[in-house]
């Protein structure tokens, strides 16, 4: 059953959250009905904080004595699992409803509420920075110390249907979030248009040309009138680029590679076949996006190419989606200087 809002707001760790943010928290969120008896802590994951919204608990301490718990008093506005005292076991005294919501993301969403809400940049909290971009998206590794820097150097820009936000041969120049609206990727091949991907609030594009300082290789054009949020490159490099660029010499990636880790060769397929590094797999750069729901997430990867540009990109792109993935120095010709 999904949790609501008037649940939540009664959570201790929750109380100081934008209703907006509850509401997208209620949404993932979902209430655990245990029967009585039953042990309702058992097996839980020490990721994880457990909240009993109803009901009766019996819970026992480790080193000795009980208690009993009611939910819906001011004791189960906190987590059964993070009292001083450690519970060793637990019992349903009535039939109970719990809810668990995981650490990390309680974290994120305090850290950015917090300071957006202190901040005098006005930066919004839904859209741009949804959850969805919080839990998995660049934001959700950026160091806590670049939050509120990052949201006084975001600046807004409204669009109307039709506007051609970045064009293919451009100079990359900025970054950019959706806040609202629909945007369609496009580029053309052999004098014709492709139209790549529809990109919706919360999505960001425009890294590739920043990140591998090459000129943008597609047209971003407005479906919707919208509005989106844009940083500037010097910005984009310092607050959000370098934070989810892991170097790697080539002796560190051999060594990870070792340890199971796969070489991701970004060139095209023709270089790939010419030089590529044993057991490499090759995803091109620009097809990066589409390997998002292919590529195994529970793996690491190290990113390679000739120099170091293209796989810097494909790195960003696919740490952006919270994959583990490495750059290596220098590309392929670091490789052949360590070797």
């Amino acid at each position: 059953m999904p949790a609501s809002v008037e649940q939540l707001k009664g959570l201790a760790p929750l109380a100081g959250l934008s209703d907006e943010r509850l509401a997208e928290l209620a949404g993932i969120a979902h209430v655990e009905h245990v029967a009585r008896g039953a042990d309702p802590l058992a097996g839980r994951t020490a990721t994880q904080s457990v909240f009993l919204l109803q009901g009766e608990m019996l819970l026992a301490f480790e080193g000795g004595g009980t208690l009993v718990v009611v939910g819906g008093t001011e004791e189960t506005r906190h987590a059964l699992n993070r009292m001083k005292s450690r519970v060793s076991r637990s019992r349903a005294i009535s039939e109970v409803d719990l809810i668990a919501l995981d650490d990390e993301l309680l974290d994120v969403l305090a850290t950015w509420d917090q300071v957006a809400s202190g901040s005098d940049a006005g930066a919004p909290i839904g859209g741009a920075l949804a959850l969805g971009s919080l839990r998995s998206g660049a934001f959700s590794q950026l160091p806590s110390a670049h939050i509120d820097e990052l949201l006084k150097r975001f600046e807004r820009l409204r669009v109307v249907a039709g506007d051609a936000v970045i064009r293919e041969g451009d100079e990359g120049d900025y970054y950019y979030v959706i806040e609202s609206g629909r945007f369609q990727v496009e580029r053309l091949v052999g004098g014709a248009k492709l139209v790549l991907a529809e990109l919706r609030g919360g999505d960001a594009f425009g890294e590739e040309a920043l990140v591998s300082e090459a000129k943008r290789n597609a047209t971003v054009v407005a479906l919707t009138d919208g509005e989106l949020l844009r940083l500037a490159r010097g910005h984009f490099n310092q607050l959000l680029r370098e934070p989810l660029l892991r170097r790697l010499s080539f002796e560190e990636a051999a060594e990870r590679v070792r340890k199971g880790a796969l070489w991701l060769d970004v060139r095209y397929p023709s270089e790939y076949q010419y030089d590529k590094l044993p057991g490499a797999i090759n995803v091109p750069l620009a097809e990066v996006r589409n390997m998002f729901g292919v590529l195994d997430r529970s793996r690491e990867y190290v990113a390679y190419c000739q120099s170091g540009r293209r796989s810097a990109a494909a790195a960003f792109l696919f740490a952006a989606r919270g994959f583990h993935v490495w750059l290596l120095e220098g590309g392929l010709k670091a490789a052949e200087k360590a070797l």
